[in-house]
């Protein structure tokens, strides 16, 4: 066993392993899968600079604490293979509390499954309190994907790997090098990065999808219709066709996680079901803790 630190893409490529070895070794434990780490790679972060720190043995990365920048607030996120011989999670937490230290003074926040008692004693003991926010985790075996639902008349569904010259539609939210950075990542693939064009050529939505063929998972990572095209179908239309091509690509299951109840109503309509709760703890930048 040994300790390795390793920034930007190297990072990213010892965090996708390590998650990915994470969901081998059980169906649903941890919090994320390799294609989220991706999906955050979409944009520079002052996280990326950063020599992150990870636990590797004969087989690979087998723990990790994973700084992220969010603009004026960090995350992070103590990973670990379950099973595995390598640090406890008490060890990798308390590197992290010094990890932590020498980040700039803003708010750190932890994502814990309401199933993770441990983490979250840990948290309560280093100053972090619940915020009342998080999300909640679905799954949908494959088979049981809906039919794909249509588009109303007039709006048309293209593809990366079709539509490659137009600006990508995330460009607006997350910079122009966004198309870049998603060609950068192992799992990304543009025949699953979707959207609906409509019948004024503007972008009225998209959705990305990812496969990770280690693991046979697909994830659902983002999915967005701009509000003057809301409530036509046009989400519905782009998760079911999102997961159709998922399920081509030799994926069983297919996994989304929601913070609001109109996003998980969306993903109840599409097959999933829902499989845990998580809530963020949120310390502030002086080591007080945010109310719970």
């Amino acid at each position: 066993m040994v300790e390795v630190r390793a920034s930007g893409l190297e990072h990213l490529a010892l965090a996708t392993r390590l998650l990915q070895r994470v969901r081998q070794a059980h169906p649903q434990a941890g919090q994320w899968e390799a294609a989220d780490l991706q999906w955050w790679w979409r944009k520079p972060r002052r996280s990326d600079a950063l020599d992150q720190l990870s636990w590797v043995d004969g087989a690979g990365p087998v723990a990790a604490v994973v700084l992220t920048d969010w603009t004026g607030t960090w995350s992070c996120d103590p990973i670990l293979v379950p099973g595995a011989a390598g640090p406890t999670l008490d060890e990798i937490w308390r590197r992290a509390l010094g990890l932590i230290a020498d980040l700039p003074p803003e708010p750190i926040e932890v994502l814990v499954r309401d199933d993770d008692p441990a983490l979250g004693a840990l948290l309560a003991a280093s100053g972090f309190a619940t915020t009342g926010e998080g999300d909640r985790t679905f799954w949908l075996p494959a088979p049981d994907r809906p039919p794909v639902a249509p588009l109303p008349d007039g709006f048309r569904l293209v593809d990366r790997a079709m539509d490659a010259e137009r600006p990508h539609p995330l460009r607006a939210r997350n910079g122009d090098a966004v198309a870049a950075r998603l060609g950068q990542c192992s799992l990304y693939d543009p025949r699953l990065d979707l959207a609906v064009v409509a019948p004024d050529g503007q972008v009225a939505g998209y959705a990305l999808f990812w496969a990770d063929p280690r693991t046979g998972v697909g994830l659902v990572e983002p999915v967005r219709v701009e509000e003057a095209y809301q409530r036509q179908g046009l989400a519905l239309a782009l998760v079911t066709e999102g997961l159709d091509r998922l399920a081509g690509r030799d994926v069983g299951r297919m996994k989304v996680s929601c913070e609001t109840d109109a996003a998980c109503a969306l993903y109840a309509r599409a097959g999933f079901r829902l499989a845990g709760w998580s809530t963020t703890w949120r310390r502030g930048p002086a080591g007080s803790a945010s109310p719970g």
